[in-house]
């Protein structure tokens, strides 16, 4: 993992699940930290996501003991297990102190959903405080790791770092309030030597309770950590190369991105892409922290580097994504023209039944709105507007509101793309020349992506010909 870049300060660097998923995952994340330490930086905070496929089955058991039965005690039985298994390769002094904590935690989770069944309900609330227990047991088996390679670990839990508003499975946090915290307890423990492995996904409200940070937790924990120390860098260790130029399975032909931009990132992320969560560069956009995306299971491999901005692009499309299972609603009418307050009812409707809106496309006549939905919102988001217009409708004002399924959008991302005049003509031409029909389109002011919305028997045909024009750049 050697380089010849110059050592930094701080460096904080986030394990994912599958980066922790075995004896050997750990083992090798304590040996990248390791490593870390001696070539790449003076300190280094670790944080770590829960081993793989725990969060789940917290979840799944909680919520099988609101509805009466016990299955809660079978997944109890399997985190013993699943920790067990990670844990094998500790000196045994470690690994029996590991796993006596661990197995107290796994208690403590069997007396709540015990509570949760005589309840009959599991809330959000609960739900938060029974999943972050994936998280308090994986640092427990990683810390004890590291200390089995000689570094001075000491697991913090980020509930007393980290805090939040109280919307429980998806909080926010607060940032000033978290660079307090940080400030306070953690960086004393940094000026002592020691190496904090802290818990990921996981905040606490100003009063104390437990709260997870919804998809992408434990990224934008690890983004609010760096951005509260002012890290010199923030590395994601995951389990690919770094972000791709288009999904591997999908197109056999697709390479690692060396360097990106911060608001392609955005952009990939936001149209599906398994890459960091957009509000994990939100959190380290202020502090202007590079980010890289690296392979723990390749650690030698530079992954991708991602910035603020870049001076020079090497080519205008970085990379294609593609969202399936999405449904095209359309309002359309000639009694839409020049009525104001269309659009705004329009999307106040959809908002009002959770859905989010995930493509607006609108023509210049007015006549037609037409906007992307996942799916499972479709049916009601088209029973919330068939509501809002009843009177529309019944006037012929509006002809109909429909849904369109089987449809898959899929975007191209690339800041480059603002100073290169004919990508879309490109982009077009190459869906064309496969035969493939483009329902809908959809491009910000920005330029830096442009969304075609297809049937979903095209979707992955549309990626890997557009994706030919990366290669050929």
């Amino acid at each position: 993992m050697a380089d010849t870049r110059a050592k930094l300060q701080n460096l904080t660097m986030k394990f994912g699940g599958t980066s922790l998923g075995s004896a050997d995952a750990i083992r090798q994340a304590a040996e990248i930290t390791r490593s870390a330490l001696a070539e790449s930086a003076d300190q280094v905070v670790v944080i770590a996501s829960a081993v793989g496929g725990v969060t789940e089955l917290l979840k799944e058991g909680t919520l099988e003991a609101a509805s009466g039965n016990t299955r809660y005690t079978q997944v109890a039985e399997e985190l013993r297990a699943k920790h067990a298994a990670c844990a094998e390769f500790l000196p045994t002094s470690e690994r029996e102190a590991v796993l006596k904590e661990i197995d107290s935690m796994i208690e403590r989770y069997l007396q709540f959903c015990e509570s949760v069944r005589v309840l009959g309900e599991a809330g959000s609330r609960a739900l938060d405080h029974t999943m972050a227990l994936g998280e308090r047991m994986s640092v427990q088996l990683l810390s004890s790791a590291l200390r089995a390679v000689g570094l001075p670990a000491v697991v913090v839990d980020s509930a007393d770092l980290i805090v939040t508003d109280d919307r429980f499975q998806d909080a926010a946090p607060d940032m000033a309030a978290a660079r307090e915290k940080v400030n306070e307890r953690l960086s004393p423990r940094l000026a002592k030597g020691e190496l904090p492995v802290i818990t990921g996904f996981i905040g606490a409200t100003p009063g104390g309770v437990t709260t997870t940070l919804g998809r992408g937790g434990s990224d934008l924990s690890a983004g609010v950590i760096a951005s509260c120390l002012g890290s010199d860098e923030l590395w994601i260790w995951t389990d690919v190369d770094g972000v791709m130029t288009a999904d591997p399975r999908v197109v056999p032909s697709a390479r690692t991105i060396e360097a990106m931009e911060y608001r392609e990132v955005r952009e990939l992320s936001y149209f599906g892409a398994r890459v960091l969560h957009p509000r994990t560069i939100q959190s380290v956009l202020e502090s202007n922290i590079p980010v890289r995306v690296k392979n723990t299971f390749n650690p030698s491999n530079v992954g991708t580097l991602i910035v603020p901005n870049l001076e020079h692009e090497n080519g205008a499309i970085k990379a294609i994504t593609a969202i399936p299972n999405v449904n095209l609603i359309t309002l359309e009418g000639k009694g839409m023209l020049g009525i104001p307050g269309i659009a705004a009812r329009t999307f106040e409707a959809v908002a009002r039944t959770g859905a989010s809106v995930l493509l607006i496309s609108q023509a210049s006549s007015e006549q037609s709105i037409c906007f992307a939905v996942p799916r499972t919102n479709a049916a009601a988001a088209v029973e919330a507007l068939e509501s809002e217009f009843e009177l529309a409708l019944s006037r012929n004002n509006i002809d109909r509101v429909w849904a369109q399924d089987e449809i898959t959008i899929v975007t191209v991302v690339g800041s480059g793309m603002k100073q290169t005049p004919g990508v879309a003509g490109q982009v077009f031409t190459a869906t064309g020349n496969h035969g493939i029909n483009v329902v809908a389109i959809a491009q910000g002011s920005s330029e830096c992506s442009i969304s075609l919305v297809v049937k979903s028997e095209d979707g992955d045909e549309a990626v890997r010909a557009i994706h030919q024009l990366v290669i050929e750049e």
